[in-house]
């Protein structure tokens, strides 16, 4: 057995229970692009340990109630099918290397825009923050029980089913962006165990497509099995404790990365975007707290909070 794919599936797991994100995100790149694995390998097996990783991630959030079972059920009923079909089409496009770069490029695509998804997902938190400082929250200006959108929920399964059908990403980054944008008023840790609980049937169905159609790789499996359970379980333990902040603000920075080199873009190239975000990306983000009427920087706000506990 691989202990340093044992170990890489063990950190991904924990990023997996704590944010709701990561998954295939970032293990499947890990595979191909660390370990050399062919794209469709990698995504099938880490299907497979997801199937199992899901569940134990998801059963702490039930038994800590952070899920909402009415979103959860009008989104498996667009995803689970369409997640199956997303294998089908891998299998239409035809086999051998044709395959592996389609799967190759879709990985790269699916990995940018999780990221992007990911960074406005921490927009909408920080402007609804913004909101309940100047009381106007959608949170607090609505009361009594979650109004569901069934159509609009089974359209965000579909669309996230095809995505992690073909790609193993966006059960944790496109789903968990749709649900912040039809339900505002769910709270954080409610979003991270309600996406945690629809993922299991979706990457269920994804990975028995894989398994029908023959791509799994058992030798690659148990390593991630091995690592992802008790990862995820910490993982999810933590998330009811500590802020999941930094580590998305990591985790979009490596999607980007992982997501140029999948789509090939040169050293070169992949480094000026990298550097050009460590220096943009935080000067655009306190300009965009600024706009909010947020302190530039969030430690000033955490002390603002402090200071105004500490005088009651």
């Amino acid at each position: 057995m691989d202990l340093s794919v044992v170990a890489v599936a063990f950190m991904v797991a924990v990023v997996v229970g704590l944010t709701g994100m990561g998954g295939g995100a970032l293990m499947t790149p890990a595979l191909v692009l660390i370990f050399g694995i062919p794209p469709l390998a990698a995504v099938s097996s880490d299907l497979v340990a997801s199937a199992v990783m899901k569940p134990i991630g998801s059963w702490v959030h039930w038994r800590q109630k952070t899920v909402n079972f009415q979103v959860v059920k009008w989104l498996v009923v667009g995803s689970v099918p369409a997640a199956f079909a997303g294998v089908l089409i891998l299998k239409w496009m035809g086999p051998g290397e044709r395959v592996q770069d389609a799967v190759r490029v879709a990985l790269g695509v699916a990995l940018l825009v999780s990221a992007t998804l990911m960074v406005f997902r921490q927009y909408l938190k920080m402007a609804e923050r913004a909101k309940r400082r100047s009381g106007t929250s959608v949170a607090e200006v609505e009361s009594g029980p979650l109004k569901i959108r069934p159509l609009p929920t089974i359209c965000l399964g579909i669309v996230g089913g095809v995505v992690v059908g073909m790609t193993s990403v966006g059960s944790g980054s496109i789903i968990i962006v749709g649900l912040m944008a039809l339900y505002p008023v769910l709270k954080a840790n409610q979003l991270v165990g309600t996406d945690l609980l629809q993922a299991v049937p979706l990457v269920a169905s994804a990975a028995v497509g894989h398994m029908f159609f023959g791509d799994l790789d058992l030798g690659l499996t148990l390593p991630l099995l091995v690592g992802s359970i008790p990862g995820v379980y910490l993982g999810a333990q933590l998330s009811s404790r500590l802020t999941g902040g930094f580590i998305r603000k990591a985790l979009a920075f490596v999607l980007v990365a992982s997501g140029l080199k999948m789509l090939d873009v040169d050293n070169q190239t992949t480094a000026i975007v990298l550097v050009a975000m460590l220096i943009l990306a935080p000067l655009t983000w306190m300009l965009l707290r600024k706009r909010h009427g947020l302190p530039a920087l969030a430690v000033t706000d955490i002390r603002q909070v402090r200071k105004t506990l500490s005088n009651r």
